[in-house]
């Protein structure tokens, strides 16, 4: 059974490694800035999700609390970027 879960998580590393870097080369050609930003909200949930496999891999809690750090700083950028986008400015007057 163990054998088994660590071939998982090396097919769930390999995943989401291979996501990240799709996600990342979208990030540089976007055409458009809303492709751009979708882009980035792959690379932190697939940044996320790597450090994830990484702590339940090495039973290490360390990752979890970057994941969730990670996870927070990553919707309000993607909150703030999308009124950006919308409205031309984050903080209204």
């Amino acid at each position: 059974m163990m054998l088994l879960l660590n071939w998982a998580g090396v097919f769930a590393l390999l995943c989401f490694s291979l996501g990240l870097l799709c996600a990342a080369l979208r990030l540089m050609r976007g055409p458009t800035a809303e492709d751009r930003v979708l882009a980035l909200d792959t690379v932190y949930i697939n940044g996320m999700l790597i450090l994830l496999v990484l702590g339940l891999r090495f039973e290490e809690g360390l990752y979890f609390d970057v994941a969730l750090l990670i996870a927070l700083f990553g919707f309000v950028g993607s909150a703030a970027l999308a009124k950006f986008l919308l409205r031309g400015e984050v903080i209204e007057p």
